[in-house]
């Protein structure tokens, strides 16, 4: 039985190696903030922390998991303390279904530890995940303001 760390606390996840990481995490590990889009890494809804690197968790193995530490949605934040991506997501009133959001946001926070000042051209490189609602220009607004934090 794989055991996976998710946000910093183990679950034995009673699941084949090969099923992707999105639906351990939400169908074993109970956190649901990491949503199912397309299914094949296109989309970016899936997006998760896999040792600190965005990672699309709906082709991505649960033997590739074990051992290395996945931060979800859930986890993003610190001591109850939103990270500053959630907070300007917040702030700049991002979503407007949302569901996409949760993905956008830990792609976000990836961006910002490898390039703490992004230009346009570094979000518009890095951020890939699709928003069917078109809220790309409220995102890029929201990370140079998390990038200003």
């Amino acid at each position: 039985m794989p055991r996976l760390t998710v946000n910093g606390k183990a679950y034995d996840v009673d699941v084949e190696d090969n099923t992707p990481l999105l639906w351990a995490i939400r169908e074993n590990v109970g956190l649901t903030g990491t949503k199912y889009g397309c299914g094949v890494a296109q989309c970016g809804a899936c997006t998760v922390h896999v040792d600190g690197v965005a990672t699309r968790s709906c082709s991505f193995p649960v033997s590739g998991a074990v051992g290395k530490q996945i931060t979800t949605i859930e986890g993003l934040a610190t001591n109850g303390a939103l990270h500053k991506i959630q907070k300007a997501w917040l702030d700049h009133e991002v979503p407007q279904c949302g569901y996409c959001q949760s993905g956008q946001m830990m792609a976000a926070a990836d961006l910002l530890k490898n390039k703490p000042k992004p230009t346009d051209a570094d979000i518009d490189n890095a951020m890939t995940n699709i928003c069917r609602c078109g809220t790309f220009q409220q995102i890029r607004a929201a990370i140079h303001a998390a990038a200003n934090a």
